[in-house]
């Protein structure tokens, strides 16, 4: 990573994901001095003493003769997969309060790191990682928080919060689906068009939460209609995102009903969750996922320290 001159970093805030690793430089008064992203992500590593590595090399071109920088990380960094296993704490839990990082051992000797561990549920069986960590950002901000973090993705989070805790969750596999379904089922055919169609995504919002049970049959109807013809070249895309968003509120609808939903993200499927609750009239609140990631970091780095 190449940072330029730098100066006054007092810590080092990490969300290391899958796909990619984010680093903040921040101040001792937890501003943000730089930051950099690479796709160093842990399934581009082969194995758990890769990471240590990476980190160093990372922030070598900053670290001073004799300082020790701290460096708090979240993510699948702690996963049995990733650089150490750190476990799960267990809802209802307070993510302010209780969620304290876990030191790991490292080589280098002017790097001390802690990771978070993740949130699990026992029943229904449910984990987290990474998540958790955006949801102590929100808490950190409005502490008496009541009601549900959305968080959309890969596998989609919904949050119930309530008393400054997370009292449960809800896993759904909405983005994995979308992918699986777009680039390896018989509707590839369907849905390589880069066109989208508002009204047909807000439809099969609308079709998935009227009769789920016809799910998959209105999948298959997303082909059969390509192939003869009936609807707007390219709808197929925004047909398969609206049927399968729309099946995620159906599934959580005892959740957001009459509650205040609070829908973190950082890019265009953010609006389209918005897109799709407004059809329901829920009341969403829009939050940065990336600031909620950095608050909830700093919170712990502060509880550490």
């Amino acid at each position: 990573m190449e940072w330029g001159i730098i100066h006054g970093v007092s810590w080092v805030a990490v969300d290391w994901g899958t796909s990619n690793l984010r680093i903040w430089l921040m101040s001792q008064e937890s501003q943000v001095i730089a930051q950099n992203t690479s796709n160093q992500g842990m399934a581009s590593l082969g194995s758990a003493d890769e990471f240590e590595q990476v980190l160093f090399e990372c922030l070598q071109p900053i670290l001073t003769y004799g300082e020790i920088l701290p460096v708090i990380c979240c993510g699948m960094v702690g996963a049995k997969q990733g650089w150490h296993d750190v476990g799960y704490s267990t809802v209802p839990h307070n993510p302010l309060e209780y969620q304290t990082p876990i030191p790991v051992p490292t080589k280098h000797s002017q790097l001390w790191v802690w990771v978070l561990p993740g949130l699990c549920q026992l029943h229904p069986a449910d984990v987290m990682r990474g998540e958790e960590t955006q949801i102590a950002g929100v808490l950190s901000h409005q502490k008496d928080f009541s009601g549900v973090v959305c968080l959309p993705g890969t596998h989609s989070k919904w949050a119930l919060c309530g008393a400054g805790q997370v009292l449960s969750f809800s896993t759904f596999m909405t983005g994995e689906l979308f992918a699986l379904l777009s680039q390896q089922s018989v509707l590839r055919h369907s849905v390589s068009h880069d066109h989208w169609h508002e009204d047909e995504f807000i439809q099969g919002v609308h079709d998935a939460l009227n009769n789920p049970a016809q799910f998959t049959n209105e999948l298959f109807c997303i082909r059969a209609r390509d192939i003869l013809g009936d609807g707007a070249v390219g709808f197929g895309k925004a047909r398969l995102s609206g049927l399968l968003i729309g099946m995620e509120l159906a599934g959580t609808c005892e959740l957001w009903q009459g509650q205040k939903v609070m829908l973190l993200g950082d890019s265009a499927l953010q609006l389209l969750y918005k897109l799709a609750m407004d059809q329901v009239k829920v009341d969403v609140v829009l939050v940065n996922a990336t600031q909620m990631t950095l608050a909830g970091l700093t919170a712990a780095y502060e509880k550490q320290g």
